[in-house]
C-alpha cells in the first residue's frame, strides 16, 4: 500500500510541474468562485435566489428561501466563503473541500428536478472541477482531513521506523 501511495505521490508532483495546469487550474478556481458569488450573496442579503420562469422549480426554491429563513442565509455564507477561500492560493484546498458538498448537492438538486437540460451538464462540470481541484491539492488536502495516529494516514515516526526494518 505504501509502494501504491507513493508512486500516486510521484504522480501528483510530476503532474504539479506542468506549467499549463497552474493556468488551468487559477481558470477553474475563478470559474467556481464565480458561479457562487451572486448566488451566495443573493442568499446572505435574504433575496430569493431564483427568477419566475422556472415552473416547478420556482416553487422549490421559494419554499427554501420562505421556510428555511437561517438556513437559507448560512447556505450563503458557505458559497461567498468557498468561493472566497479559493481564491486564496493558501486557502484553495479549503475552498474545495467547502466546495464539495455544496456542488454535491446541486447537482442532485438539478438531476432529479425538472430543470432543462443545461442545468444538470453546467452542476456536473461544477462538481467535476471540484474534484479536479481536490486532486490538484491532495497533498493539502490529505493534511487537513487527517491527521497522524488517525486511521487513513500514516504517522511519519512510524514510517521511518517501517523503512528502516526493511
Amino acid at each position: 500500500m505504501d509502494r501504491l501511495l507513493d508512486r500516486l505521490g510521484d504522480i501528483h508532483a510530476r503532474v504539479r510541474q506542468v506549467a499549463f495546469l497552474h493556468y488551468y487550474t487559477w481558470f477553474v478556481r475563478i470559474m467556481l468562485a464565480l458561479a457562487f458569488l451572486p448566488s451566495g450573496v443573493k442568499k446572505i442579503v435574504n433575496q430569493r435566489f431564483a427568477g419566475d420562469g422556472l415552473g416547478e422549480v420556482t416553487v422549490m426554491f421559494d419554499s427554501l428561501y420562505e421556510n428555511f429563513g437561517a438556513l437559507y442565509v448560512s447556505i450563503g455564507i458557505c458559497q461567498l466563503t468557498a468561493a472566497l477561500l479559493l481564491l486564496v492560493p493558501r486557502t484553495a484546498a479549503l475552498g474545495a473541500l467547502m466546495y464539495l458538498p455544496i456542488s454535491i448537492g446541486i447537482v442532485i438538486i438539478t438531476t432529479s428536478l425538472d430543470f432543462g437540460v443545461g442545468t444538470p451538464t453546467v452542476t456536473s462540470l461544477m462538481l467535476l472541477g471540484t474534484v479536479y481541484l481536490l486532486c490538484w491539492d491532495w497533498h493539502r488536502v490529505v493534511g487537513i482531513v487527517s491527521r497522524p495516529g488517525l486511521p487513513g494516514r500514516a504517522d511519519p515516526s512510524r514510517r521511518a521506523e517501517q523503512e528502516a526494518r526493511s
